[in-house]
C-alpha cells in the first residue's frame, strides 16, 4: 500500500520500556512513515533512548522534550505545529503504550483517501476493547455517549487518540484557542473540525489496555471531563481543563 508522507506524534511520558520498539514497529511499516515522539521530562530516561535511536533512522525519528507533564493533548497539539513546519502530507497520534497497534495505521491512512480526518474507534461492530474492567468499560462508554449526544458529531468514540489527519485539516485548526491539556484536547480538536465542517471517518480498532500501571479516576477528573464537554459545545472551550486519563 502507498501511504502519504506522514508524521506520527507519540506523547509519552515514563515510557522507558516501551518507546523503542513503539518506533521500530511504526517505522518498519513504510518508509514514508516518521515518527516525533514528545516527552514531558520523563524520569525514567525515555528522551535518552529515543535520541539514542535518532541515530539509527537519521531523519525519520524527531524528539521534542518539554520541562515537567504538560499533558497528552498539548504534546500532540505540538506535534501537529511540528508537522505544519514540514512537508508532511498526513499526521497522525498515537499513545507510546501500545494499547494502539501499529499495524493498524495503514488503514487510518488508507481511510483519509475519503475523509479529512479519522478515528480508530472502539465502538464500532468490529472494534474490540481487551483489559479494561467493568467500571472503565461502563464510564467510557457513557462517557462517549454523552460527547456525542452534547456535541454532536457524527462519531462514536470521542476519547481515544488514535486518530489521522490530513495536513489540510490539522490546517484548518486553531490550535490557539486549545488550552486544555488532557484528553479533552480530543472532544475540543473534533469539534472545531465538524463546525468547519471537514468530514470524519472511523475505521474499527482493537484496543488493548496499557501493559502496566493503571488509570485509577477520581470524581474531580470524571466531573471535569463531563463539564468540559458543555464547555466546548456552549463556548467556553478555551476554558483551561486538565484531565489526563483516557476515557
Amino acid at each position: 500500500m502507498d501511504l502519504p508522507h506522514t508524521l506520527v506524534i507519540i506523547p509519552s511520558f515514563n515510557e522507558r520500556e516501551n518507546i523503542a520498539s513503539l518506533i521500530e514497529a511504526d517505522l518498519s511499516l513504510s518508509p514514508a512513515l516518521d515518527v516525533l515522539v514528545v516527552d514531558d521530562g520523563s524520569p525514567d530516561g525515555t528522551a535518552q533512548i529515543v535520541r539514542e535511536l535518532q541515530g539509527t533512522y537519521l531523519n525519520r525519528l524527531h524528539l521534542i522534550e518539554r520541562a515537567g507533564k504538560g499533558g497528552r493533548g498539548s504534546a500532540v497539539l505540538a506535534g501537529l505545529t511540528f508537522g505544519l513546519e514540514r512537508d508532511y502530507q498526513a499526521l497522525m497520534e498515537m499513545d507510546a503504550d501500545f494499547s494502539h497497534r501499529p499495524e493498524e495505521i495503514p488503514s487510518l491512512l488508507a481511510a483519509l483517501a475519503q475523509y479529512d480526518w479519522v478515528v480508530g474507534s472502539r465502538y464500532l461492530r468490529k472494534s474490540e476493547i481487551r483489559g479494561w474492567g467493568w467500571r472503565r468499560t461502563i464510564f467510557s462508554a457513557l462517557a462517549n455517549r454523552y460527547a456525542r449526544a452534547i456535541l454532536r458529531i457524527p462519531i462514536y468514540d470521542y476519547t481515544n487518540g488514535f486518530r489521522a489527519y490530513r495536513r489540510s485539516a490539522v490546517e484548518a485548526l486553531e490550535m490557539d484557542r486549545i488550552v486544555a491539556k488532557g484528553y479533552v484536547v480530543l472532544s475540543e480538536v473534533a469539534y472545531q473540525l465538524y463546525r468547519k465542517r471537514l468530514t470524519v471517518g472511523e475505521v474499527p480498532t482493537l484496543f488493548i489496555n496499557r501493559r502496566r500501571g493503571q488509570s485509577n479516576l477520581s470524581f474531580k477528573e470524571i466531573s471535569e471531563a463531563f463539564l468540559s464537554v458543555l464547555r466546548i459545545r456552549f463556548g467556553r472551550s478555551s476554558a483551561s481543563v486538565q484531565t489526563t486519563h483516557s476515557a
